[in-house]
């Protein structure tokens, strides 16, 4: 009995150890199978930023990556994202099998802080329920009519006279943060009812500006992180850029806020805003804050990224503004020559009339030229609910990111030819000079199939509007080095912004 008690210890160490060994290869497996020791090139050069010897900006390694691949599909291992610029596999997403790819609660994790259940970050019924509100009124002549008056008001009374009392002056003047507060403004209007003036906030409206754009970016940033977990400890902790992150969405949400309680103080009834739309029907007022800041989102920062952008190329392609102006003069004297001449004289020239702007066929190609070299939202992600094949072959597992590239996408030799790279308004123009739209799987800058983008025609015009008065009455000399000019820095966020701005001198035509 002795000698049996003393091999009790001997035995039940040897279970231990052998429980321990079994334990050790298992968990071995399981860390060598993480996505963050992939080693392969892709992925190391994400995790080392090799890549920045050779491009400026990650979305153009991206796109050089996707132009090498047959199928233009690639995968970033660390990350669980399969990204694609293959046309096929969009309208997969977005139309064939659109159910497979919401949004997904990881995606809603990232960005829910931020925009909350807003229309951009939600699914399923709190989805259909904005977008069915949002297009009651989008959609309709008289919110149109509307936006057009507000978009015209600000042209001339707010844009047109900053751009004139700079002019000549010879000083530098930051277009990127002029159309992102004349943007903010328009949007506030068209949306809210309400003027950014008569907001009582604690901070002058250019602090809460900042905010906005830097909690756009912080978020955006948590994407790129190799594990969720890394910005989740950092939140627990309030530390780093988290800590940064949770003041700036401290600032925009106080600025929902004091929009939802200016339009309580003077009325919703009745209203022909977006926002007094949903007052009607929901009483929550988080809620409101959410849908004011997806609002926000949607209005200021993708019309300002997209005007922005627009006189950057054009500063490039002065062939282009030549087309532009002969254009507009052409449109203005043939409907009525005589006006046509008064507004040429004018200081400030009136801003041109919505059935203007509609006729304006090479205008129109430009803006769809813009955005598909520097699409405003550069790439978009969504969430494999089940396992799932694409038409390119490759293979999709449940819970894994996939993500198409706007940026990439319109800078594809095999859908865009030799001169993909090139800024050819001409390209969108049938033989009769008239605008033929691309497949918007094939240029999917304002998404396609159900989650086709509600305000595309608002913006455009918003954008047609802006682009017109100015090209008629200013000549923009966009101040920048030679290494900028041919290769601008983008600034990671959910929209595409120019590191450093857009510095230009205004002059007036003659």
């Amino acid at each position: 009995m002795e000698e049996i008690s003393q091999m009790i210890p001997f035995f039940s160490n040897l279970v231990i150890f052998f429980l321990c060994t079994i334990l050790l290869i298992l968990l071995m497996r399981w860390w060598a199978s993480r996505p963050w020791l992939c080693t392969c090139k892709i992925c190391t050069a994400y995790l080392t930023s090799s890549w920045s010897e050779d491009f400026d900006n990650i979305v153009d390694w991206y796109t050089h990556l996707l132009r090498e691949s047959p199928t233009r599909t690639i995968h970033i291992h660390v990350l669980r994202n399969t990204i694609t610029a293959n046309s096929d596999n969009v309208e997969h997403m977005l139309k064939t099998k659109f159910d497979n790819y919401p949004k997904g609660k990881p995606f809603s994790s990232i960005l829910g802080d931020l925009l909350g259940r807003g229309i951009f970050n939600a699914d399923g019924h709190s989805w259909s329920f904005q977008r069915k509100m949002a297009s009651l009124e989008l959609g309709s002549l008289s919110v149109r009519s509307y936006a057009y008056q507000i978009v015209s008001h600000e042209v001339r009374h707010r844009l047109l006279p900053l751009l004139d009392s700079v002019s000549g002056d010879g000083k530098l003047l930051d277009l990127q943060d002029v159309f992102r507060r004349f943007s903010f403004d328009t949007i506030c209007k068209i949306s809210f009812g309400l003027d950014p003036g008569c907001l009582e906030l604690t901070l002058p409206i250019s602090e809460f500006a900042k905010a906005f754009d830097m909690a756009s970016r912080l978020s955006a940033k948590r994407a790129t992180s190799v594990s969720p977990w890394v910005w989740k400890l950092k939140r627990i902790l309030n530390i780093g850029s988290e800590k940064e992150l949770k003041r700036a969405i401290g600032m925009v949400n106080e600025l929902a806020r004091e929009v939802i309680k200016q339009r309580r103080k003077l009325g919703f009834s009745g209203n022909q805003d977006l926002l007094s739309r949903f007052m009607g029907s929901i009483d929550d007022d988080a809620y409101l804050s959410d849908i004011v800041v997806s609002f926000l989102l949607a209005g200021r920062d993708t019309v300002s990224s997209g005007i922005t952008s627009f006189f950057f190329l054009l500063s490039k392609y002065p062939e282009v503004e030549a087309a532009i102006i002969a254009e507009i003069r052409a449109n203005m004297v043939g409907e009525d020559s005589h006006r046509g001449e008064d507004l040429e004289r004018e200081a400030v020239p009136a801003v041109l009339t919505y059935n203007h702007l509609r006729q304006l066929q090479y205008v129109h190609a430009a803006l769809y030229e813009c955005m598909r070299l520097h699409p405003p939202v550069q790439f978009d992600s969504k969430f494999a609910l089940e396992d799932d094949v694409l038409p390119d072959g490759t293979f999709v597992k449940k819970g894994t990111r996939v993500t198409y590239h706007q940026y990439a996408m319109g800078r594809m030799e095999h859908t865009w030819g030799e001169t993909s790279n090139e800024f050819d308004p001409k390209r969108w123009l049938d033989d009769n000079g008239k605008f033929a739209p691309a497949n918007p799987y094939k240029f999917p800058v304002f998404q396609g199939g159900q989650r086709v983008c509600l305000g595309k025609e608002m913006a455009l015009m918003e954008m047609k509007s802006v682009v017109v008065s100015i090209v008629k009455q200013f000549k923009i000399d966009v101040f920048a080095n030679s290494d900028y000019h041919q290769s601008p820095k983008f600034i990671s966020g959910l929209t595409a912004s120019l590191h450093g701005g857009l510095p230009a001198k205004i002059r007036k035509r003659n």
